[in-house]
């Protein structure tokens, strides 16, 4: 655990203010839900609650049904980072933060796919390695939990009509799974 230095008190509600600062480096969101720790010295330790998490096993499923399927890599991601891939050697994407792209992909809660006159959408931060060919927002309760993405490589474009249905019906169905 790193030190940051910055105290605050708890108010008579039982309030603590996460600094400004802290929100923006770790991409905190007004009304981002917080998952609360306790360990056994005391402390409190605050983590980015990511639904589609709980369904990590079950992601990476997905994942391998639709690799089979497209002949392609794919990915689900959360709104922070790529929970699980398929196609692709894990350390490459797995964990990796999502690209500000992508990011502004899934605020537009749409279907993206990519067009030959299109700019390549990067799937995670630091590489352009893996472009995003297709990506399916997954809806949770109204709210975006993060999205399915078909990717390419190298420039390659090629995704047609059958990618992006199964990457919405796979979106579709995982979303449903987080509700239920």
């Amino acid at each position: 655990m790193k030190a940051t230095g910055i105290v605050r008190r708890i108010d008579d509600l039982g309030r603590v203010v996460i600094p400004k600062e802290l929100r923006r480096t770790m991409h905190l969101r007004e009304g981002a839900p917080l998952e609360i720790f306790t360990d056994k010295d005391g402390e409190l330790i605050f983590k980015k609650y990511s639904p589609i998490g709980e369904l990590g096993e079950f992601a990476a499923d997905m994942c391998d049904s639709l690799r089979k399927a497209t002949d392609l890599p794919v990915a689900v991601c959360d709104r922070d980072s790529v929970i699980a891939v398929a196609g692709v050697a894990k350390k490459d994407l797995a964990g990796k933060a999502v690209s500000g792209e992508l990011e502004g992909l899934m605020e537009r809660r749409t279907l993206y796919r990519r067009t030959a006159a299109a700019p390549a959408v990067p799937a995670c931060e630091g590489t352009d390695k893996y472009a995003v060919a297709v990506a399916a927002p997954i809806l949770c309760e109204g709210d975006v939990a993060g999205c399915v993405l078909i990717l390419s490589q190298d420039g390659d474009k090629g995704c047609g009509e059958a990618e992006e249905k199964l990457a919405r019906a796979a979106a579709h169905f995982l979303g449903r799974q987080m509700e239920g």
